[in-house]
């Protein structure tokens, strides 16, 4: 059995003693393997193999306690930093184009895109929006491992769509990204400390291969539910995979939509350059009033392919990539391994 599987048993006896437990949620805390001070991200909590800020663990177990799928929902998932932002927007303005076909009104013209689509964890776990759901159509978003996810998640039949992208890559934008929103108080940790914790799997929802690899399981084995989205691939040439992610979420563009430029306007409304040089998303706050609260232009940094090789030496990059090769290898997915000193090209499986 694989470790992926054999976490998926301990889950349930996880969440068995969680309901039965009268502790309260500190106290719960307290029970689980603890990393303070050490982490991109502020302190972290360990659960069912994942490594969670505890007021977003407090989310996802109230999650797989109270949230009900409809089959009609789809879940755009991801490890942080691997393109969620840029997915929800495209997602976004794939399923209201015909709402919003006038871009110069559009709402990621003046709303960020994470305002734009509910994120499980922190948005949609309130007794009032479970009771609530009406099942249509609803775009969400999660950052929850695969074997983490509420169960009516995978009974409901919905599906998910996964980005991803080189850990390489995922790790510097996490790096930074930690030290953009780092509270004042917390000591930043340093480059080659924080790759020896990615290492060891202590990352913001990581480990990230775990994770990655949870959703590849899920996607041999349903297909027809699960859409893989390589960052890297999306980047270099954007349509194909607005295409696929329209068709998949069952919102495809006609062949009228394309020749008139539909999909293209899409891609640039949705673009990095576009969305990062906009008002809101310079100058605007996310979530003001939460403990999730930072600026939104810390969700757009450069969105560049392979800006590891400005900050990792060789010697961080292959430890890295061995990890990648170790966990990938035979997978089907791509090794993201290549010569930290020149721009080759990637080795593949």
């Amino acid at each position: 059995m694989d470790s992926i599987s054999k976490r998926c048993e301990q889950n349930e006896g996880e969440e068995a003693n969680l309901q039965k437990s009268n502790q309260n949620f500190e106290e719960f805390l307290s029970t689980l393997p603890r990393v303070y001070g050490k982490t991109p991200l502020f302190d972290c909590y360990l659960y069912q193999g994942c490594w969670y800020h505890p007021s977003l663990l407090q989310g996802v177990i109230a999650a797989q306690q109270q949230f009900e799928a409809q089959p009609t929902d789809v879940f755009l998932c991801s490890v942080p930093k691997s393109g969620t932002t840029w997915l929800k927007a495209l997602a976004f303005a794939i399923v209201s184009r015909k709402k919003y076909s006038d871009h110069s009104s559009h709402p990621l013209l003046h709303t960020m895109p994470h305002e734009c689509i509910p994120f499980l964890e922190a948005d949609v776990v309130t007794k009032e929006h479970t009771n609530n759901r009406t099942g249509e159509f609803q775009l969400l978003a999660t950052h929850i491992p695969y074997h983490s996810l509420p169960k009516s998640i995978i009974s409901s039949g919905c599906k998910i769509v996964y980005i991803f992208r080189d850990p390489k890559d995922a790790f510097i934008s996490l790096w930074h990204f930690a030290s953009t929103v780092m509270s004042k108080d917390s000591t930043h940790i340093p480059l080659e400390e924080a790759v020896e914790l990615f290492c060891k799997g202590v990352s913001y929802y990581g480990p990230y291969w775990d994770h990655v690899l949870s959703f590849w399981k899920a996607r041999r084995e349903a297909p027809e539910r699960v859409l893989f989205l390589r960052y890297e691939e999306m980047r270099k040439d954007p349509l194909p995979s607005v295409k696929k992610l329209a068709d998949f979420i069952g919102y495809p563009f006609s062949v009228e939509e394309e020749n008139e430029g539909v999909l293209q306007k899409i891609v640039d409304l949705c673009s990095f350059e576009n969305l990062s040089d906009l008002d809101i998303n310079k100058k605007g706050r996310h979530r003001p009033e939460t403990p999730y609260a930072m600026d939104n232009n810390a969700y757009f940094r450069k969105g560049k392919i392979g800006d590891w090789r400005n900050h990792l030496t060789p010697e961080l990059a292959e430890r890295l990539d061995q990890i990648t090769r170790e966990k990938f290898g035979g997978t089907g997915l791509p090794l993201y391994v290549s010569d930290a000193n020149s721009h080759g090209n990637e080795t593949h499986v």
